[in-house]
């Protein structure tokens, strides 16, 4: 008789192989077939698997202390990480909250921005405004701020009242203009909505700088975060960046909201801080937030069991002393365009509408008709397929959650490699989607 799994499997009848090991760029299964990872994790494994010195840096440090609460104890792994983060954050963040995953991390800066306006004799703002097309985590509040329809549909009883407005993507405007000349009316919106809903009502806008894996790397035009920040500011709202996947280097420089000057408010963090060696979350705090909870109750009222545990402490400083002394942020920047240049000429096929990206965040959108850019329909199941294909070849990316065009209709598929790909691993990377996106558009 066939064993069956004891585990609850996301898709529960679905036949997956067993990891065995890693190094490097590479995954090996329990068959001994090699696989080549340019999804790592899903944006996680920013320095690569299996380096020594991380590994290090969990034994010494579980040969000390693993736990503390973190009300309780502080330790000099957590010291020494927190100001690590802020030598490496936007001028003016000063402090580092920490917790154990991205969705804990978007959780928190909903309840920190809450509390701020509650210290400052505000309590009226509580709303929280975010964008379609955004993915924040997979508790009930952050699919609440969340946009991807699909994921949202099933616990839709559930969920917090949460305006939203459309996402930035000039390659699929919302409203049907061309940039530079359509006055950015997409950052505008978000005005709008505030007046909607009460100015005095509104806590944050909570937004990803460049949207992952629901919009397949899709980044802004640089005026767009700019005026975002000057919308915030006149009507009170915290700016809130989800940097879950984009922080650390993923696309090319510390933080996405680097590309755009801006300076938000709170910064939820998680996946590259500890590459995946770790379970690993945080939120960046602005120094003005700070204050006004020093100056107020004197007690940020949110803690988790796991908060700032030395062991996860100190492996993620280890993971950023790495990426850091190894200069892999530059890296990414460098390898990020020599991968765009090349996934570019897969714009020849005619199932490719665009390949786009930032850094190490990259993806690839699919069309049914080039000539109208009309977007593949989700019954294809296109990307899943030739995600399919590449990793039956040896090559790991990922699907794209289906609805990348306006989160009902598009296919598309994600690339996110760690950072010390070579062109090499590009190279193999492209041929094997080159030749994944041919059979299977050929097949339909």
């Amino acid at each position: 008789m066939e064993h069956r799994s004891s585990v609850f499997h996301t898709m529960v009848n679905k036949k997956i192989p067993t990891v065995a090991r890693a190094q490097g760029m590479y995954l090996y299964d329990t068959d001994g077939k090699e696989y080549l990872d340019c999804a790592a994790g899903i944006a996680v494994v920013n320095i690569g698997h299996n380096v020594p010195e991380v590994i290090d840096a969990l034994a010494e440090q579980s040969k000390a202390v693993s736990f503390v609460y973190g009300g309780t104890f502080t330790s000099e792994a957590r010291e020494r990480l927190a100001q690590r983060i802020i030598d490496m954050s936007p001028e003016g963040m000063s402090r580092v909250f920490f917790c154990s995953g991205g969705s804990e991390a978007i959780e928190s800066v909903i309840k920190i921005a809450r509390q701020y306006h509650i210290e400052r004799g505000r309590p009226q703002k509580y709303k929280v405004i975010s964008r379609w097309q955004s993915y924040h985590g997979n508790t009930i509040a952050t699919l609440s701020v969340g946009g991807r329809p699909s994921w949202r549909q099933r616990y839709s009883p559930y969920l917090l009242d949460v305006p939203h407005i459309p996402a930035c993507n000039c390659f699929r405007c919302p409203y049907h203009l061309d940039y530079p000349t359509c006055n950015i009316v997409c950052a505008c919106e978000l005005e709008r909505v505030v007046k909607y809903e009460d100015p005095s009502t509104v806590s944050a806008f909570l937004l990803e700088p460049v949207i992952g894996t629901t919009s397949a790397a899709t980044a802004p035009p640089k005026e767009y975060l700019p005026i975002i920040r000057e919308i915030c500011d006149r009507y009170d709202i915290l700016l809130c960046a989800d940097e879950v996947i984009t922080g650390f280097g993923r696309t090319g420089l510390n933080f996405a909201v680097d590309h755009y000057g801006v300076k938000p408010d709170l910064v939820g963090i998680a996946k590259g801080m500890a590459s995946g060696y770790m379970s690993a979350g945080g939120v960046i705090v602005h120094q003005k937030v700070v204050e006004a909870v020093e100056n107020g109750s004197g007690e940020l009222g949110h803690s988790f069991t796991y908060s700032g545990n030395p062991l996860m402490c100190a492996v993620s400083d280890a993971v950023l002393k790495y990426l850091v002394e190894n200069k892999l942020v530059e890296r990414s920047a460098k390898m990020g365009q020599y991968f765009l240049n090349k996934l570019k000429t897969l714009e020849e096929l005619p199932w490719v509408g665009q390949a786009r990206g930032i850094g190490l965040l990259l993806g690839v959108e699919f069309v049914a008709d080039k000539a109208s850019l009309a977007p593949m329909e989700n019954k294809t199941q296109f990307a899943s397929r030739v995600a399919k294909y590449c990793f039956e070849n040896g090559v790991m990316i990922t699907s794209g959650v289906p609805g990348c065009v306006d989160g009902i209709v598009g296919e598309s598929v994600q690339i996110a490699p760690p950072f010390i790909i070579e062109e090499k691993h590009v190279d193999i990377v492209v041929e094997t989607l080159r030749e994944g996106i041919t059979i299977i558009g050929k097949q339909l």
